[in-house]
């Protein structure tokens, strides 16, 4: 399957991404390759979520999505593809940085009838000493406007403002005023199959919700400069990610543990 092969970036998307804080590339992946591994995220998340509540009973962020992290530890071939090299390359390169790590893999399924994924940045709840960072978005299937697809402020990595906020009503309360007013770009657009979106940790991001009659199936994959280090946590959940995702991990030290594995470098 089609996971370490080269993806040629153009000079423009990388720009893109530096200047506007993301980026959607086309035909990434393969009909071929997302039909195996999509099968195989899919059976996983069935397998490992644990949100069987009925929508209704839900809040806010429940009912954005059903999110399984880390798969790629409990699924022999769902770790094929979160460490595949053609991602990491691509944002290796889209941060210009010769190296890079995992900090974790995610499936988000946004369920027939899910709600909005609330306006936040990322990089809220990541312990790291700079906003080297980024995260790969793939859809597993077409996903048309009515599925609710990641939308994002053209522009935000840069803005300060609601940089403090876990992501819920008051987040999206706040952030959808402030950035609108700010006049940054909401931009939605919808995903073919084999498209993968890139945003920077701290662009702010949102997505609505599903109005059709499936489910919005994606993995998405978080990348973080080889060499970056752990930083004393600002909040309680930068805590538990460190907990969670690094453990072990020193502040001060670079973040070099077994869940943070290095997946690609220029050598390589």
């Amino acid at each position: 399957m089609d996971l370490d092969s080269h993806y040629s970036l153009t000079r423009e998307q990388i720009e893109s991404f530096q200047q506007q804080g993301f980026v959607h590339l086309r035909d990434v992946f393969s009909p071929a390759t997302l039909t195996h591994y999509g099968r195989m995220i899919s059976s996983a998340v069935d397998r490992y979520s644990d949100l069987r509540k009925p929508m209704d009973q839900r809040n806010t962020y429940e009912k954005a999505f059903n999110q399984v992290m880390n798969l790629w530890q409990r699924d022999e071939t769902v770790k094929e593809f979160t460490f595949g090299k053609k991602l990491a390359r691509i944002a290796a390169e889209l941060m210009k940085v010769s190296g890079v790590r995992l900090y974790h893999d995610q499936a988000l399924y946004k369920e027939i009838g899910g709600g909005i994924t609330p306006w936040h940045a990322d990089q809220y709840y990541w312990p790291l000493s700079n906003a080297n960072t980024c995260t790969a978005w793939m859809p597993l299937q077409d996903t048309p406007l009515e599925m609710g697809p990641l939308a994002f402020a053209a522009g935000s990595h840069i803005f300060p403002d609601g940089r403090s906020m876990e992501i819920g009503d008051q987040s999206e309360a706040f952030l959808a005023e402030t950035l609108r007013a700010a006049g940054f770009a909401d931009i939605v657009n919808a995903f073919h199959w084999g498209d993968v979106s890139f945003h920077q940790g701290w662009t702010f991001h949102h997505a609505h919700p599903n109005r059709s009659g499936k489910c919005r199936e994606a993995m998405t994959v978080i990348y973080m400069e080889d060499g970056i280090r752990l930083t004393e946590p600002a909040n309680t959940d930068q805590r538990n990610d460190w907990d969670r995702w690094m453990p072990g991990a020193v502040v001060g030290e670079i973040v070099a543990t077994d869940l943070n594995p290095v997946l690609y470098r220029i050598a390589d």
